[in-house]
Parts: C-alpha cells; structure tokens; sequence
C-alpha cells in the first residue's frame, strides 16, 4: 500500500456546546440534512469577484472536523539553542488548534460552520469553547472528554514574526471513539464541504472523509499537524490535498525549491490518488494543481505589517473554502483566501486574527 511519508519533523441558529460524561458517548441531537452544492466548472479568464456581504442563510455549511488547541504563546528575541535558558518579553494563552481556527474563519467569514472536536474537562476547554462559541461556531458536536487534558500548545513568537510550535496533543489524540458516532457523521453527509487537518488521529479522518465521500460531499485535507505516513485509505477520499511548501518537500521526499519542483511533488501526490492540491507558498503565494489541467497561481496580498503567522495558513483554507462552497471559480477561491491570510498574519494570536468577511472584501476591492 502506497503512502505519503514525512521524514521528520451573528448565525441565525444558536450554538450548543454539550457535555458527556463518558469520553465515548454524546447525546448531541440529529440535525436535518442540508442540500450540498458541487463545484461548478468556471473559466478562469477575464474574472470579477461577486461575493456578498451578507450570504443567503440556505447555503449548506462549513463542517470542520479536527483539533482544539490552547496555544501559550511566549514572546521571545530569538530561539534558546540547546542547554540555554532564555527570558520571555511577555507571555499569553489564546485559543486556537488547526481545526478550531478553520471553523473559526469560516463562522467569522459569515459562513455557517460547525465544528465537530474534543476538549477537556478544564480551565483550556471552556477558553476554546468560550472562543469558539463567541466567534459564531456551532458547538453542536463538541464533546467534553473528563479523562484526558485539552491539547495545548506552546508557539515560541520571534520578533521577525515568525514562530516555533510544540503541540501536546492531549484530547485532540486520545479518547476519540473508534467509532464515530451518527450524529456527527450525519452533519458531515448534509455539509457543503468539509475540512480535515493532521492533529486528530488518522482513522477519524479516515472515517469522516468515508462518509463525505458517500455523501458526494468535497473533503479538503490539510497537511499541517503530526509527523507520520499518511494512509492511502485516508488519500482515497480527500478531494483537495493542501500542504505548504515545507510539508510538501517532507511528504513527497522531493525538492520545493522552485516553482518546477512544487510542480513535480504535486505531480507525485497526483499519481497517489490524489486529483488537486493545493500550496500554500506563504509569501510566494499559492498555487492550486489539478490534475490534467494547467496549475492557477495566485501571488501573496501583502500585509502593510506581519504581527504573527501563527494560524495563517488555516486562515487561507478555511477561507478557499468558504468561496468554494459557495459556488466561487477556483481562481476567485484563491485570491479571496489570499486577502483573508494578508489580514490574519497583521494580528497576535490564531483565532483572535480571523478577518471578518467585510474586511476581506474591502482588501480586494481595494487591491
């Protein structure tokens, strides 16, 4: 079996957050199924952005499946080399993870999202619950685990604005049933689109993109989140496969260095099964390659000032997204996801850097 390896390394309804007192069960309730919309074929020449302000309230919506995080954040000059202790500027704990930060861009893009994760019983899981909830995410599907921590994370924030991360999984790895239960495959059957990220255990992902795939749902899977071999069970129902530059280099074992090489490691993803890719190249841009066709570039929209990149790479995801599912070509997708990355990486903190959606159409009137 063929896989991918790393080498190292205000919504109109309200939310509900429900607490179980067995890690393994939930009592969450059924939602109706929501018609799905398949992506339309668009010619990409001679493009106008058509977004609105405000979407119809009928479109079906963003299901995020994945982590939560409480991200400790520590401001510091430089990295400690080894054996050093160094002092922190300041320090700050803020909610995030790679699957609540995605949710959390769809709900504050005025998508309807839910958000379908596990937190703990502790002082990290109500401040993601709060921070979620207060965003505009649909909490219907989170559940509350007693016997395990919330994952959390410490991201060390250089003063040049990039940053270091070291992830403790927590509750976002442990305690996931081996089976899920149908109330949350039921909202990935009615989603207009699913997101799925590397910091929950492969066979929930496996699980999920399944019953996407069953539903004629479009999964898209993001690289970021653990070091591991990623199954070809898992790639066979992923729709869009979306690394950045570094992940695509460790996952294909193949050279990023230029835009030809991007392009042969997306042809090896390819030739696994899988149909689009999709790179995030940071300040390079981005770049979508399905197969048999030529690849859309996209440039960076740069920010005026980079505060943070932290989250920013969930921030264009998310947002590609949300453009996709309703009903943007693949190119619009691409520069609406650009905007809204150029916004996140002007503020601290993953979450709290999630643009809103009139910011986002204010930036690409304007750029």
């Amino acid at each position: 079996m063929q896989s991918l390896t790393m080498n190292q390394t205000a919504l109109s309804q309200p939310s509900h957050w429900h607490q179980t007192n067995q890690p393994n069960t939930n009592s969450f309730t059924t939602k109706n199924p929501i018609q799905f919309l398949r992506f339309r074929n668009t010619n990409h020449q001679n493009l106008q952005l058509r977004f609105a302000v405000n979407p119809s309230s009928q479109v079906p919506p963003v299901v995020v499946v994945g982590s939560a995080n409480a991200d400790i954040y520590v401001e510091i000059d430089r990295l400690p080399k080894e054996g050093e202790t160094i002092s922190a500027k300041s320090g700050q704990t803020l909610a995030g993870g790679k699957g609540a930060n995605q949710a959390s861009c769809g709900a504050k893009l005025s998508h309807p999202t839910y958000f379908v994760g596990q937190v703990g019983n502790d002082a990290h899981g109500n401040l993601l619950a709060n921070a979620l909830r207060d965003g505009g995410v649909r909490l219907d599907y989170l559940t509350v685990v007693p016997s395990a921590p919330t994952g959390h994370a410490v991201v060390m924030l250089q003063s040049s604005g990039q940053n270091s991360i070291v992830i403790v999984g927590g509750t976002n790895m442990s305690c996931w049933p081996q089976t899920l239960p149908p109330q949350h495959l039921e909202v990935v059957s009615s989603a207009g689109i699913v997101l799925l990220q590397r910091e929950i255990p492969d066979f929930v992902n496996v699980q999920v993109a399944k019953a996407a795939r069953n539903a004629g749902v479009p999964v898209i899977f993001d690289a970021g989140g653990f070091d591991a071999p990623i199954p070809q069970e898992l790639l066979d129902f992923v729709d869009i496969f979306s690394p950045n530059e570094s992940e695509l280099a460790r996952l294909t074992g193949l050279p990023t260095e230029s835009f030809e090489d991007i392009t042969q490691a997306a042809v090896k993803c390819h030739k696994l099964g899988v149909k689009q890719v999709l790179v995030k190249l940071g300040s390079k841009g981005s770049a979508l390659f399905i197969e048999g066709e030529e690849p859309i570039q996209q440039p960076a929209i740069f920010a005026k000032t980079v505060i943070d990149t932290t989250g920013a790479g969930d921030t264009f995801t998310a947002a590609f997204a949300v453009a996709l599912v309703e009903g943007k070509s693949k190119k619009e997708c691409l520069r609406f996801a650009a905007a809204a990355a150029s916004l996140c990486v002007q503020v601290k903190g993953a979450i709290p850097s999630m643009p809103d959606r009139k910011s986002v159409l204010e930036l690409l009137n304007h750029h």
